[in-house]
């Protein structure tokens, strides 16, 4: 039988979402934990993999067990026995076809970014800091620059193993909250880094260093060198997975956004 999880995690202690050969991972620990449950190994699939520091509000899984248990078992047996950074917050079954990340129609980033003069201490390892005055409304309008089809190689990392630097980027919101500055990007895929990229130039924007029209070069250059550097993992968080609906996944705030139901991610109240 094939299952899907949804899970959030805080990933400040982690060294990304991908296996380790000597652990520490993300999916080390919910591999571990669910293998105890199944009484067997069990390996998991993910809609989209986070970088070591990088948080997620709705990681979407799969896996395959022969084992039999209620489907409480995969939400209250494993989150006992996984680290309390990470948590299943629901489990149900699902087709043979389903795939955490091939059936994804899209995913959604969200980057929480402190703007105020002195750095984060109770929110410290879960935003982003700048400390001079941003310019939101400078920032939105240089983002919407971004908006469509492109080749995103100036907001690529030198690392990023993507066939193509080709991406859809269908949104990108910018919205503050009296110190707190929200930025919102949906795209059918990512390119590794290419969020914090974008902050990190957006930062610049804001502060006044470019106009917003600098976005729109920068897109076109397709270099990286030429861009600003990369935003800190802290404030990034994976924010949900887009999925059609007949695969009758369920919905929630801070989860699942199936295409066409108008689910919002992860709300700030």
């Amino acid at each position: 039988m094939r299952y899907a999880l949804c899970i959030e995690y805080d990933g400040a202690a982690f060294r990304g979402w991908q296996s380790q050969a000597d652990g520490g991972a993300v999916q080390d620990a919910v591999e571990a934990a669910l293998a105890i449950i199944a009484d067997s190994p069990t390996r998991v699939v993910c809609a989209g993999r986070t970088d070591a520091g990088v948080h997620a509000l709705a990681q979407v899984v799969h896996f395959d067990t022969l084992a039999k248990r209620p489907d409480s078992a995969w939400v209250r047996g494993v989150n006992a026995h996984l680290p309390s950074s990470v948590a299943v917050r629901w489990a149900q079954p699902v087709a043979d076809d389903f795939h955490a990340r091939f059936s994804a129609r899209g995913r959604r980033y969200r980057y929480l970014l402190l703007n105020r003069p002195q750095r984060p201490g109770l929110q410290s390892g879960r935003v982003g800091w700048h400390h001079h005055p941003l310019d939101e409304s400078a920032m939105a309008q240089a983002a919407a620059m971004l908006l469509g089809e492109h080749d995103f190689s100036a907001f690529r990392s030198a690392e990023c193993q993507a066939k193509s630097p080709v991406k859809d980027l269908r949104e990108a919101r910018i919205v503050r909250h009296g110190e707190l500055i929200v930025f919102d990007f949906a795209a059918g895929a990512f390119l590794h880094h290419m969020v914090r990229n974008i902050v990190g130039a957006l930062v610049y924007v804001g502060k006044g260093a470019h106009p917003p029209e600098w976005l729109a070069e920068l897109l076109a250059s397709r270099d990286r060198r030429l861009a600003a550097p990369t935003f800190a993992a802290s404030g990034l968080y994976f924010a949900g997975v887009d999925y059609d609906p007949g695969w009758q996944l369920k919905a929630m705030h801070g989860g699942i956004h199936i295409v066409g139901a108008g689910v919002t991610a992860f709300s700030l109240s």
